[in-house]
């Protein structure tokens, strides 16, 4: 004899459970405590009703469950979330390459030469396009799940390995960064080809040339692990520009496809400019260093303050003219956005490793020429950056009267620049001319603007 276990039965059932159960509770309870449907089960004659085996789930089922939501595939290519917000995880690892830059950029500050901007300048390419890789696959793919989670936080424990060896990755570091940073490449491969596994037949070309991209690198990675320091580093070189040329090239090969892909959002665009917050503050981490270890009398102190506004006049031109401005849908533009971050985000970190050596001389007759060539330097890459970086933009065609006029003053920028180091004054006096640089081209655009409101009766403002 088989008897239908209904809805009634179990509400009946559930009301028993307290004397002061009501049809409503035990609806609430049936929702809450039995989230599964119970459907028609059977019970044999003798069998207590208690007895009576239900559809409920099994574990198994159960698992199956928690994973489907927990473990999601990634999002294919073209899946975009326009209306997105950074995370909280997203927020967190970045951290850890506050910690990274910080190790890199201590490096450079206390020994500051040719050879030590030249090392900087390769373990900075590397850290950054570690950061690309990461940055771009949650962005593009990720989820709000454990699998994103997870990945994330696997790509952090290497980060933080990694960042053990940044301080000394060009000497007798080298070997353990190669290890850490091939088994990191090995991580990002594994998400790539998931992402692979998901996309759509118009992709699988592209998807096919990265894949071969990030194992090429691998291979060379695991190569660098056997090699001599010196060699090392220059293969590393070639390794940061090699990853610059060919994504311009596959973005420019591949246009339609890599534009649908890699769609510019606004979450795109704010975790740019965040990371380049998190560079800005190793400026006032170098000020902070110098003033540390040396007597805090009024010429260093003056000197420090200087250095701290030349990085509010960083802030100031970066955020201005080009924090959340959304780049051009244009693959070769897009790409030319995202690439330009990196020279820009290289020079902020070498003004701010040079702002250590600066105050530790701010007593000296001339400033260091390595360093009074850094901090210059910095300042030309930077300028010139952002110049290409302009014309990479939606407002550019829209605010030309702008951009066009303020590239052609920052490229004088820096020639003015290129000047000053050549000059090499005391060191107080090297600051107070980078920062009236920078503060000068900030109001040549300022006038620009106002002068293009006036003339198109517009009311949008830079600001």
């Amino acid at each position: 004899m088989e008897r239908r276990v209904s809805w009634r039965w179990i509400r009946l059932d559930l009301s028993r459970l307290s004397p002061s159960a009501t049809p409503a509770r035990a609806s609430l309870l049936r929702s809450t405590v039995l989230p599964w449907r119970y459907s028609t089960v059977s019970a044999r004659r003798g069998q207590r009703v208690s007895d009576v085996e239900t559809n409920a789930p099994t574990h198994k089922s159960m698992f199956k469950r928690f994973k489907s939501r927990f473990w999601q595939p990634p999002r294919r290519h073209g899946e975009a979330i326009e209306d997105r917000t950074v995370s909280f995880l997203e927020l967190f690892y970045d951290l850890v390459y506050v910690v990274l830059i910080a190790r890199a950029a201590h490096t450079l500050a206390h020994h500051v030469s040719w050879r030590g901007v030249a090392e900087f300048a390769v373990i900075f390419g590397l850290i950054w396009l570690a950061w690309l890789n990461g940055t771009l696959h949650h962005e593009l793919h990720g989820r709000e799940d454990g699998r994103s989670r997870t990945f994330i936080f696997i790509q952090m424990f290497l980060l933080a390995i990694l960042a053990v060896y940044a301080g000394d990755a060009a000497g007798e570091g080298g070997t353990g960064f190669a290890i850490t940073y091939l088994i990191l490449l090995l991580v990002f491969t594994w998400l790539w080809y998931t992402v692979r596994r998901q996309d759509t037949n118009e992709f699988m070309q592209v998807t096919a040339r990265y894949l071969t991209g990030m194992a090429v690198s691998s291979v060379v990675m695991a190569v660098c692990i056997f090699l001599p320091n010196d060699v090392r580093l220059y293969v590393w070189g070639f390794f940061v520009v090699g990853w610059v040329i060919g994504g311009l090239l596959l973005a420019s090969s591949a246009e339609s496809v890599f534009s649908l892909g890699v769609r510019p959002t606004d979450s795109m665009v704010e975790r740019f400019g965040l990371f380049t917050i998190i560079v800005l503050g190793e400026v006032i981490v170098g000020v902070v260093d110098g003033l540390s270890g040396v007597e805090r009398d009024l010429l260093a102190v003056v000197t420090g303050i200087l250095g701290l506004t030349i990085g509010f006049g960083i802030w100031w031109t970066y955020f201005d003219f080009v924090g959340r401005r959304l780049p051009q849908e244009r693959s070769r533009l897009s790409a030319q956005w995202m690439y330009s971050h990196l020279p820009i985000t290289m020079a902020i970190a070498g003004a701010g490793a040079a702002m250590v050596s600066l105050i530790e001389h701010a007593g000296d007759p001339r400033a260091p020429v390595a360093t009074a060539w850094l901090l210059t330097g910095s300042v030309v890459v930077l300028l010139v950056a952002l110049v290409a970086i302009f014309r990479s933009l939606r407002d550019y065609q829209r605010f030309r009267g702008v951009y066009q006029p303020l590239s052609v003053a920052m490229a004088g920028g820096g020639v003015v620049a290129v000047l000053v180091g050549w000059w090499g004054p005391v060191p107080w006096l090297l600051m107070l001319a980078v920062a009236a640089l920078l503060a000068a081209l900030w109001l040549f655009a300022v006038d620009r603007w106002l002068r293009e409101e006036r003339a198109s009766d517009a009311h949008l403002r830079p600001f």
